[in-house]
C-alpha cells in the first residue's frame, strides 16, 4: 500500500505520475492518464472512484445536510463547496491506477 507522501506510479515503467495529471483526470470523467515515459494507459480503479467519493462528494453531504451549525443555507453551501475543494486536492494521494491491457 501506498503512503500518504507518494502519488500514483505507471504499472508498466514505475514511473511517477505528477500530481496536476492526476488531478485533472478526474474532472474529464475519470480520463485515463496516458504514461510520459512509456506511453501506456492507466485507467482509475473502482475502489480508485469510490475513493474520490468518499473524500470529496460524501464529506461535503454529511456536512450539508447532518452537522451544518449554521441556519443560513449560503453559509452552509460555501462552507460544503470548501470541503469539496479541499477533499479533491487531497484525492491524488490516494487514488489508484492500473495500467490497461
Amino acid at each position: 500500500m501506498r503512503g500518504f507522501s507518494t502519488l500514483q506510479k505507471c504499472e508498466s515503467c514505475n514511473s511517477q505520475f505528477s500530481w496536476s495529471k492526476i488531478y485533472k483526470s478526474f474532472w474529464w470523467s475519470y480520463k485515463p492518464i496516458k504514461c510520459d515515459s512509456c506511453g501506456a494507459k492507466n485507467n482509475i480503479t473502482i475502489s480508485g472512484r469510490l475513493t474520490f467519493v468518499s473524500l470529496t462528494i460524501l464529506p461535503m453531504l454529511i456536512f450539508g445536510q447532518f452537522f451544518s451549525p449554521f441556519s443560513n443555507s449560503l453559509l452552509t453551501l460555501g462552507i460544503s463547496l470548501f470541503i469539496f475543494f479541499v477533499g479533491s486536492l487531497l484525492v491524488p494521494f490516494f487514488v489508484t491506477y492500473k495500467a490497461s491491457l
